[in-house]
This record gives structure tokens, C-alpha cells and sequence, in this order.
């Protein structure tokens, strides 16, 4: 096996999944994220942008291709493992917020710390950092069924920022919230990961949102291509038109 460049934190090559039912995920993708670049995944819905930040995250073992984090092979990484680096070095934003019903505001944002064996004080502290910076803070002690869908999708996104990241992927991060809230949420993403030193995963289907990173790659049918021209919302979903990759 090569290992990846030293500049690269993320690196996978020809990676390949498979779904359970045998329907393609991925197809002989390559790419290299460097150490906090922000990355925007980029295509139609469908085109497997999930699937690869899944792949690159350790959430499912690929059986073709490599995926490596820094110096450590995560394409031949047990469940314990794997399990063990998205804890204590990699961040998920789902687009639908899944939140602890019994815990308040506050707690939840504060869970993944205090599950590594931070105190709570300290967990406390971290958690209302980001909760403040998201416009949230004022919520911190009610529940989540108190929040609408888009606050609750802010202290997710504050769960994911409070640990301290290596990587952050964000799948579809601001797909819940209104216009104005999602410039707003995502400028807030950027400006941390970047005054942070965070390395960004950003899969999103929206040429806007793809803008405000450093480099997008785009996928279609789950391979990597050139250029994916998006239908407009009158057309019907699933027309593009792409140039495949060299």
C-alpha cells in the first residue's frame, strides 16, 4: 500500500462501495483533502455525495479501493477502530438534526465530549461557545422538543463544532433552514473551520453553498466527473449534463 501524501489528511483511491442490494454507492473515486481545506462534495441528489463522506468517515468499511486518514489505513480498520476515530477525530452534521430528547439544549451539544470523559463544567463551556456563536445560546436549557427544526439543526451543528474536529463532514448541513438562516449558519461553519484549522467534508447539491468552499469535486451516477450542470427547478429531476474525468 502507498500512503498519501503528508500534505493530505484525507486521501482515498479508486474506492468503490456497493450497497447491501448490490446497487452502486461509489465507482473508482480517487481524491486527496488537504489539512483544513474546506472541500465541497458537489452534484444532483443521488449521485452518491452520502455515500463517499460515509466512506471517507469510517461509517461503513469499503471492500475496494483505500481510504486513509493521515498515516492510518481506515480502509482496513475493525468496527472498534473505526468506531473509536470518528469519536475522537472526525465531526458529522446529518441534514435532519438527531438530538437526545431527554437532554436539554445544552446537553446535547455537550454529549460527545462528555462521552470522550470530559467533566461536565468543561463539556458545559464548549457547548455554549458554539451555541452562542449560532444564535442558540438563549435556548440552552430547553428541550429539543421546545426548538422549531431549524434551531434544533444550529445544536447539531454546535454538537459537531464543540469537540474539536480533525474533519468535520457535513452532509448537507443547512438543507432544513430558511434562506437567511443558512447563509448565516454556513458563514459560521466556514469562519471556525478555517480560524480553527478544521479540515471540511461539505457534501451539497446547491451551487451557492459549494461556492463558499476552497475546491469542489462533483459527482454523478457515482463517479467523479468535470463539471455537473444542475436542471433548472422546473425541469426534471435527474437531467444533467456532465464531461467525465480523465
Amino acid at each position: 500500500m502507498e500512503a498519501p501524501p503528508d500534505n493530505d489528511v484525507l486521501w482515498a483511491r479508486s474506492l468503490t462501495f456497493r450497497h447491501p442490494d448490490g446497487s452502486p454507492g461509489v465507482a473508482g473515486i480517487s481524491l486527496g483533502v488537504r489539512e483544513g481545506e474546506i472541500l465541497a462534495v458537489g452534484g444532483p441528489r443521488g449521485s452518491g455525495k452520502t455515500t463517499l463522506l460515509r466512506c471517507l468517515s469510517g461509517q461503513v468499511r469499503v471492500r475496494d479501493g483505500e481510504v486513509w486518514f493521515n498515516s492510518s489505513p481506515v480502509h482496513t480498520m475493525g468496527p472498534i477502530a473505526r468506531e473509536r476515530l470518528r469519536r475522537d477525530r472526525f465531526g458529522w452534521i446529518d441534514p435532519a438534526p438527531a438530538l437526545v430528547p431527554e437532554l436539554n439544549v445544552w446537553e446535547n451539544a455537550a454529549l460527545p465530549l462528555m462521552l470522550r470523559g470530559t467533566t461536565r463544567r468543561r463539556a458545559k463551556v464548549a457547548a455554549m461557545e458554539w451555541l452562542e456563536r449560532l444564535d442558540i445560546g438563549d435556548k440552552s436549557r430547553k428541550r429539543p422538543h421546545a426548538l422549531v427544526h431549524a434551531e434544533r439543526q444550529r445544536v447539531a451543528i454546535a454538537r459537531a463544532l464543540a469537540t474539536g474536529p480533525t474533519v468535520l463532514f457535513a452532509d448537507e448541513p443547512t438543507a432544513p433552514l430558511h434562506r437567511a438562516d443558512r447563509g448565516h449558519v454556513l458563514r459560521t461553519l466556514t469562519t471556525a473551520a478555517r480560524s480553527h484549522g478544521i479540515t471540511v467534508v461539505l457534501a451539497t447539491h446547491d451551487p451557492e453553498t459549494a461556492a463558499l468552499a476552497d475546491r469542489t469535486v462533483s459527482l454523478l451516477d457515482g463517479r467523479r466527473v468535470k463539471t455537473v450542470h444542475l436542471p433548472d427547478a422546473e425541469e426534471k429531476e435527474g437531467r444533467a449534463a456532465c464531461s467525465l474525468s480523465a
